[in-house]
């Protein structure tokens, strides 16, 4: 029985984008199972999104530029080029599309497809026809898409996963849980490895 972790995600943040990147990285080489769970950061947000420059207006562009440079040195690491959004959408129907796409087996395809289409290709994923697209790339039929989307299932499974995350105190992402043990933020490929070692060895023990 393979080792189980949750990783509770947003698409328009890119500390995610990384720890998905490096929770991949790591999965063949200590076989365990990644459940995605999809946790809306802003819902308040128009679908149209907000031009990144609105939502930052209390910060200084130098501020910006060292966060965007950090985020960038975290990026290389783990071999992503990354671009800064300049206007901030709303995740909503990609969060649901993904869950979805869980449920068809085309979860890994899709989640890149869609981080990579927002801080690489620079797309408006809170469009539903751009979430159709990229769910077509990533091989699922866009009409049985549409048609799950409208049967109000998936906002029901959003909202649980935000109910569940919060019970687990989830305040923010990426958040990760190794059986009951969470981890905060995006790591460090090597951090990782590590304390996927050590799970690892109390899950042997354990089991």
């Amino acid at each position: 029985m393979a080792l189980k972790i949750q990783m509770f995600s947003d698409f328009i943040c890119p500390f995610c984008y990384i720890g998905f990147e490096v929770m991949k990285g790591l999965q063949p080489e200590f076989g365990f199972e990644l459940e995605w769970r999809g946790y809306q950061i802003h819902p308040e947000w128009p679908a149209e999104g907000i031009p990144a420059e609105k939502v930052r207006e209390g910060s200084s562009a130098e501020v910006r530029r060292s966060a965007w440079e950090r985020i960038s040195a975290m990026a290389d690491a783990v071999g992503l080029e990354m671009r800064l959004p300049s206007v901030l959408c709303k995740s909503r129907t990609a969060l649901m599309a993904a869950e979805y796409a869980r449920e068809v087996g085309k979860s890994d395809e899709f989640e890149e497809r869609v981080y990579r289409a927002y801080f690489h290709d620079l797309e408006n994923i809170g469009d539903d026809a751009v979430v159709a697209r990229l769910a077509t790339e990533s091989g699922i039929d866009a009409g049985e898409l549409d048609a799950a989307l409208k049967s109000g299932k998936y906002e029901m499974k959003l909202k649980n996963n935000a109910l569940v995350a919060n019970r687990r105190g989830v305040s923010g992402v990426p958040t990760f849980f190794i059986g009951d043990y969470p981890i905060v933020g995006a790591q460090s490929a090597e951090v990782m490895r590590q304390l996927l070692k050590r799970a690892h060895e109390r899950f042997d023990t354990a089991g």
